[in-house]
């Protein structure tokens, strides 16, 4: 299938040359060029290949293509910017059945998160948009794609058989202005969905999957946040995760290894998760966290039972934590961690705490 897609990019690219400039040039009856967000959401319909060229999208309007024919190919050309407006978003909107999207070469979706960023993301300060809404969007791919500096949280998945790869978001602009809750990943309500081989650099979740099954996260590099995470679950609609694996996977400079948080006093299940080989490198605070005291920015310290880790395996987790963090922490309700597989660990450079509680037999704090 990439062959046959990658063959139909380079005749795209050969028609484009070829047609007039203009808002919208049909250079077939089925092919579509749009340079702007008003004629892609409006011309959307009528097209089953869709370049969308240089497009800048008005200040709190979004670049929707949530209306497509099913096996639309849509692709992103030059740079795609973004106006300022306080406002929730998203940016972008994709659905559709067997919908393929992607970027050529040299393209990037800018997302001008420096005009939002105010040290406060998603707990105050300036109203900011989410960036990229992958709901509603079944047997489909979005590959290559190349984005910078969204303005919070990135790719919302709420999704069923959805393959996420090669996508690259650098928000390190933010690391001293101000980027705050820039997720890359927040999956939800999902089933199917595998996101490989990511590079990301932003300031929280590498990867947060907060319910759904069947879910695979592998070959990832994430820098700069806090982590690959399960959670928070609890206190949403859906606060079920089940049989995910993540993989092959490194996390540098960052808050986090790896991390699961279930809300404080919350219900809902967590079971037959797997971290595997993962490597860590200067992890400031916690190189493998599981605990069920979650709240947003101030953990209880006192675990509740309403959201079970069962069947749990960490292997391989590996490397090291500033001295002045904690290598693992665990924090269990009494009785709900269980039938958990740990093996070959060996994260180190931290310091070791006493405040582990109720940790399942096998498991090591």
């Amino acid at each position: 299938m990439r062959t046959s897609f990658l063959s139909m990019l380079a005749l795209g690219a050969a028609v484009v040359s070829a047609a007039p400039a203009s808002d919208i040039s049909e250079r077939s009856s089925k092919t579509c060029t749009f340079t702007s967000a008003s004629s892609a959401k409006s011309g959307q319909k009528s097209c089953s290949t869709i370049y969308l060229d240089n497009i800048s999208v008005p200040a709190g309007e979004t670049l929707d293509l949530s209306h497509l024919k099913d096996g639309t190919k849509v692709i992103f050309k030059g740079e795609t910017t973004f106006g300022y407006k306080e406002w929730k978003g998203p940016l972008i909107r994709v659905a559709g059945n067997n919908i393929e999207v992607s970027g050529e070469e040299g393209h990037v979706i800018n997302g001008n998160g420096a005009k939002w960023w105010d040290g406060k993301g998603t707990n105050g300060g300036k109203k900011k948009p989410k960036f990229f809404y992958a709901h509603k969007l079944t047997d489909s791919s979005i590959t290559g794609l190349n984005v910078k500096n969204t303005p919070v949280q990135g790719f919302s998945i709420q999704a069923d058989n959805l393959v996420l790869d090669h996508i690259i978001i650098d928000n390190s602009d933010g690391d001293s202005n101000g980027g705050h809750n820039t997720d890359a990943f927040d999956v939800g309500e999902s089933t199917y969905i595998t996101i490989s081989n990511a590079n990301i650099k932003n300031q929280d979740d590498c990867l947060a999957v907060n319910s759904g099954e069947n879910i695979i996260f592998t070959g990832g590099t994430c820098s700069g946040g806090h982590g690959i995470s399960i959670g928070s679950v609890g206190g949403r609609d859906d606060n079920t995760v089940s049989n995910v694996t993540i993989s092959d996977s490194t996390v540098i400079n960052s808050d986090n290894g790896v991390r699961i948080k279930t809300i404080y006093k919350a219900s809902g299940e967590v079971k037959d998760v797997t971290f595997s080989n993962i490597e860590l490198s200067n992890i400031a605070k916690y190189g493998i966290v599981i605990e069920q005291d979650y709240e947003n920015g101030s953990p209880t310290g006192k675990p509740s039972t309403g959201v079970p880790i069962t069947g749990l395996t960490v292997e391989e987790v590996t490397g090291s934590v500033k001295s002045s963090g904690t290598d693992v922490y665990i924090l269990c309700g009494e009785g709900s961690c269980s039938d958990w597989t740990w093996s070959g660990n060996k994260v180190s450079g931290g310091k070791k705490t006493k405040e582990c509680k109720n940790v399942p037999s096998g498991a090591s704090c």
